[in-house]
């Protein structure tokens, strides 16, 4: 093994390394800020507005504890995903890998999985939408076009319904035009 071929991979072990503190550290963080947001404002459970807290207390602790979940695993999943992705890069040119025809190959193919999985990205999107603005949670009655019943879970490609006759919904959230709640 020449010099040259032990330095690269020391190069790739330096970036591993990096990128897994990294990636503990962003995962730390996104967990303080998710158990920060389940825990809710010190401005609800503040004396001052003692007179406002019969109002505030219809914010729902489980709805945002479900809607910091899901925000916080998309978040975890997303830097995941970006971290490793460039480390991987990284540690293929320190060792000498041209990584200029594999970076083209990706990019085509991610241009194709685009085109193939719009319906999966718009599902993915309308969900996290829907968590975000808090359309509607788990409990709520809603009514999708014809189907009207209680929410049991709101995902971010999925939202599960059981209506009045016991009959289990499993509605794309991209496919949710107009919701009634």
């Amino acid at each position: 093994m020449s010099e040259f071929d032990f330095s690269g991979l020391l190069e790739g072990g330096i970036i591993i390394l990096a990128a897994l503190v990294l990636w503990l550290v962003a995962r730390f963080l996104i967990s303080k800020v998710v158990a920060r947001a389940q825990k809710g404002s010190s401005l609800l459970r503040s004396q001052r507005l003692r007179w406002a807290q019969p109002v505030m207390r219809n914010l729902d602790n489980k709805r945002r504890a479900q809607r910091a979940d899901t925000i916080g695993a998309l978040l975890r999943s997303s830097v995941s995903v970006a971290i490793w992705t460039v480390a991987v890069i990284m540690v293929l040119g320190a060792i000498g890998i041209n990584i200029a025809p594999l970076i083209a190959s990706v990019g085509i193919v991610g241009i194709a999985l685009g085109f193939g999985a719009r319906e999966v990205i718009r599902d993915a999107l309308a969900g996290f939408f829907i968590s975000i603005e808090d359309q509607y949670g788990i409990g709520d009655v809603i009514e999708v076009g014809s189907i009207a019943g209680t929410v049991q879970s709101v995902g971010i490609r999925i939202t599960r319904l059981v209506d009045e006759r016991g009959v289990i919904w499993y509605i794309r959230n991209g496919e949710l035009a107009m919701i009634g709640n």
